[in-house]
């Protein structure tokens, strides 16, 4: 199904008389509904808890890439932003959304919560599972550090309903998931970990025993928060790779011609 957008431009005619005349044109640009981007601030209703959030979605994405922030962050992470823009670009809807409420997040040790961070996301991935926006897309979460201990833990719940597709973990922290629920995640896996991130590397290997399906791939001359210049378009890179071993790229164009 294809949609047009019209633009207008106005330009003068001047005449040797001192007469002006004001005409217009338009040109008509065909898009598909795959490029017709929408964004929305959004407030998450749950049971304890009211969440902020952001949305960038279209009416046939790829799949829906839900954020988990890393500890002390939010829904505004500048990284998980510039990750999720170039994620949107090509074809994925995005969901970032804070995992705590400020008065929780004042309470430090609610940070490394893992158990209340994963049924937070749990709650959430149910609340986009009912947004109008959503079509029964796969889904995959993208953690960083904590977040990303927090996903896998949501990963290995019984997610019956749940299409969720994998988890992709950048500079996380596996080990704060415990030995007993990586077992239990039998999606695919992808960690990411900067090169010069010597101990979160360890602690990515081991986790990887306890994995079924999992890849880690280091980001060359990368520490843990990934500052460094290049750094997180190495991560992009690889992430729209490895998703698009998982998910063909001709996949979110059904249904839309």
């Amino acid at each position: 199904m294809f949609r047009f957008r019209i633009h207008f431009s106005f330009h003068d005619i001047h005449y040797s008389s001192d007469k002006t005349e004001r005409f217009s044109i338009y040109n008509m640009e065909m898009i598909s509904e795959k490029d017709m981007k929408m964004q929305r601030e959004v407030f998450i209703p749950l049971p304890h808890a009211t969440l902020k959030g952001h949305l960038t979605y279209f009416d046939h994405p790829r799949a829906w890439i839900v954020f988990v922030h890393g500890s002390g962050s939010s829904h505004r992470s500048p990284r998980n932003m510039m990750v999720a823009e170039k994620l949107n670009s090509d074809g994925y809807s995005t969901l970032l959304f804070d995992l705590l409420t400020e008065e929780e997040d004042e309470i430090y040790m609610n940070r490394f919560n893992i158990p209340l961070l994963s049924l937070r996301l749990s709650e959430v991935t149910g609340w986009l599972q009912r947004f109008t926006g959503y079509h029964q897309e796969p889904i995959v979460f993208f953690g960083a550090s904590t977040g990303a201990a927090a996903a896998l833990v949501a990963a290995a719940l019984p997610y019956r309903r749940t299409p969720l597709l994998a988890v992709v973990s950048r500079g996380g922290r596996p080990d704060l998931a415990k030995e007993e629920n990586l077992r239990q995640v039998n999606i695919p896996v992808l960690l990411l970990v900067g090169s010069l991130d010597h101990e979160v590397i360890s602690l990515n290997q081991k986790a990887q025993q306890f994995l079924k399906q999992s890849d880690l791939v280091l980001i060359e001359g990368a520490t843990h928060l990934f500052e460094e210049p290049g750094s997180l378009d190495q991560v992009i890179t690889k992430t729209c790779e490895w998703l698009n071993q998982l998910l063909p790229k001709e996949s979110y164009m059904e249904g839309i011609l």
